[in-house]
């Protein structure tokens, strides 16, 4: 039976899963807006399809398709992709679709929380959000999994878990006035601890620079294993990154986890920099209310988007000379998975990338972890 529960994970022995531990599978949403992807979002499509096709080879897929794209997508997709229907304002699945938890019992759940858009009417990057907010019940239903609507706003990019307790995140993102300005610091843990589970949250500072969601966290600092995690990084003092990430570094060699073990802490040099150009900021659409891309502004790019699959890394690459290393480097870090280097620029594009367009479901799994 789907329900919607009035109780807390918490409360009924419910976490969060690390992105490393196994999955029944990824979801995924379809991207069309003009506005937002250029040329009619015809190479973001492609972009998306290759980063489908790569879960692929781990996991099964699902990507959710707005009436009026689900001939073109299911034309577009591989047959081993499952197609279906949930309308949508764009195609950031990570961010308004559901975070699933699960128990000891090898229960899964959904917890549905509030979409505004990455910051609603005081710096949001689109009007209307109402159907992406709609969007973690529908897969909840699709699933047929119990859902809990929390009372926060919060978007599944601004937080990494160990699947052990422990949650990081960033102050840039979950402090900002424009999620949750009657929450504060510790009533916001509370919250996370409430509906993850978690025993230990871990701030950091802001994330990436210019990334125009608030400096969510999985661009920045993502975790290997419990105890193990990878930042994004530069050894350049005159780039703006440069002082974000010591920071983030000298945070993270301070801190303890849950389990009260000191982190081991990896570093990625970013790719680039790299900035749009004339020709792609041309590409898309203006219109009323919703972020331009001007040509010459600064990506938010990063290898540390990547999203963990069963037995596969789905990796972001940029045509950059850092590509190579960052694939040794998460090849190393991951010797149980297999690397798939994903072209990425065109989701840069649009402000995100591999691991924003993604949504892990986890493996239904008696004993816990």
């Amino acid at each position: 039976m789907v329900r919607l529960l009035e109780s807390m994970p918490r409360d009924d022995g419910f976490r969060m899963p690390g992105e490393f531990e196994p999955h029944a599978g990824t979801w995924m949403l379809w991207p069309e807006r003009p506005d937002n992807w250029r040329l009619g979002a015809k190479p973001a499509q492609r972009a998306f399809v290759a980063v489908a096709s790569a879960i692929s080879h781990g996991e099964p897929v699902t990507v959710g398709v707005s009436p009026r794209q689900f001939a073109n997508a299911r034309a577009m997709l591989p047959a081993e992709v499952r197609v279906v229907e949930i309308s949508n304002d764009d195609s950031w699945m990570r961010d308004c679709g559901p975070t699933f938890v699960v128990d000891a019992a090898g229960e899964v759940r959904a917890v549905d929380w509030v979409f505004n858009a990455w910051g609603g009417l005081e710096g949001g990057l689109y009007f209307p959000w109402d159907q992406d907010d709609l969007v973690a019940s529908k897969v909840a239903e699709i699933e047929r999994v119990s859902r809990y609507r929390a009372p926060v706003v919060l978007e599944g990019g601004s937080i990494h878990v160990d699947g052990e307790g422990t949650l990081i995140t960033t102050e840039e993102c979950l402090l900002n006035r424009n999620r949750n300005p009657g929450l504060s610091r510790e009533e916001i843990e509370r919250v996370l601890a409430d509906y993850l589970g978690i025993e230990k949250t871990v701030w950091l500072g802001r994330g990436v620079f210019n990334d125009e969601t608030d400096g969510h966290v999985d661009n920045l600092c993502c975790f290997v294993r419990p105890g193990v995690v990878l930042i994004t990084w530069t050894d350049d003092p005159a780039d703006p990154q440069y002082e974000i990430s010591h920071d983030a570094y000298e945070r993270l060699s301070r801190a303890t986890d849950a389990r009260g073990r000191k982190f081991e802490i990896h570093k990625l040099h970013q790719p680039g920099p790299l900035f749009m150009t004339e020709e792609e900021s041309g590409g898309v659409d203006v219109v009323e209310g919703t972020e331009p891309r001007l040509p010459g502004a600064r990506l938010a790019a990063s290898y540390v988007n990547f999203y963990i699959a069963n037995g596969v890394i789905a990796l972001p690459v940029f045509g950059d000379s850092h590509d190579g290393d960052a694939i040794a480097q998460i090849s190393n870090l991951f010797p149980d998975r297999q690397v798939i280097p994903v072209p990425a620029r065109e989701i840069l594009l649009g402000g995100g990338n591999i691991h924003c367009i993604t949504q892990q479901q986890p493996a239904p799994r008696k004993g816990g972890a």
